[in-house]
């Protein structure tokens, strides 16, 4: 089956520091190994990016130096969601300008917008730029789920807002999905331990923590279930699982940052407060699923 656009395996990208600065050699090294391992898209400045502790004009400089080594070998989406319209709008028109191909916006945290406001802000974003906008809906960090009807609103009336990445742990919101707008919508899993489930109703690919390291390995489990062959997907899921659950044993990007460490990739597993490093006993837990994978 050919890929559509923005499909496929998507890394949700770290954001390397190094003595408190970005590092920006380990980004451009890292975008390499992704595209090298076979990724599909590149998402810059998400969660996993631990955007809430960049400055602006950090934000900006990570998006401009994702673009710049990725050289449009695959699409960038870069992260531009906030609780706060203006922000969120001031954001994606600087991605837009910044040459990113795409626009990851999280639903408002915090202030709990009715589906209402929650459309309206949708809108503002939309109406700044042309460019595609992938809805991103993750209630256990947000507070609010970005309902059917909205993405069904969104959808009717802009051409560009034709993606969404679930990240509430239900595989029945893609069937809600797919009932209400069938291939008028593109449904991104949000949680690597569920892309097999999801893929297996309707989604078509995965925004990844784990392939920060393991691209290769997401790529081909998506691609498995991609040509319908479930039985080597569910062999291939099987033995990933249990990395898929030990990179969130804390919170994210705290263990990927020490599984990239470990793999050299990246020289330090440096993360911002409030993060904290990894606990030792997690720090053995994550160790052991690491090296079970390996074997």
């Amino acid at each position: 089956m050919k890929l559509r656009p923005l499909t496929g395996t998507i890394t949700a990208l770290v954001t390397p520091f190094y003595q408190h600065e970005i590092a920006f050699d380990e980004l451009a090294k890292l975008v390499a190994y992704q595209i090298k391992g076979g990724v599909s898209g590149l998402v810059p400045v998400g969660t996993t990016g631990e955007s809430p502790t960049l400055s602006h004009e950090e934000h900006m400089e990570v998006v401009r130096a994702v673009v710049a080594e990725a050289r449009g070998r695959v699409p960038v989406i870069a992260g531009t969601g906030s609780n706060s319209t203006h922000e969120a709008v001031e954001l994606t028109q600087l991605a837009h300008a910044a040459g990113a191909d795409a626009m990851l916006v999280v639903a408002p945290y915090y202030n709990k917008p009715s589906q209402e406001g929650l459309f309206r802000h949708y809108c503002a974003v939309a109406d700044a730029t042309d460019k595609p906008i992938v809805l991103y809906s993750i209630p256990g960090r947000c507070g609010i789920e970005i309902s059917v009807p909205v993405v069904e609103r969104l959808a009717a009336k802009y051409k560009h807002v034709r993606w969404i990445k679930e990240a509430g742990g239900n595989v029945e919101r893609v069937d809600q999905l797919k009932q209400a707008m069938g291939d008028d919508i593109v449904v991104l899993c949000g949680d690597d331990a569920l892309t097999l489930p999801f893929m297996a109703v309707g989604a078509e690919g995965v925004v990844s923590v784990a392939s920060n390291l393991f691209v290769r390995e997401v790529a081909q489990l998506v691609k498995l279930a991609r040509a319908d062959e479930f039985a080597k997907a569910a062999k291939l899921h099987r033995k990933l699982y249990p990395v898929f659950k030990s990179l969130f044993i804390e919170p994210n990007p705290v263990p990927i940052k020490v599984a990239l460490q470990r793999a050299g990739i990246i020289r330090s597993a440096e993360v911002r407060a409030p993060l904290s490093e990894i606990s030792p006993a997690n720090l053995q837990a994550l160790t052991k699923a690491l090296a079970a994978l390996r074997k």
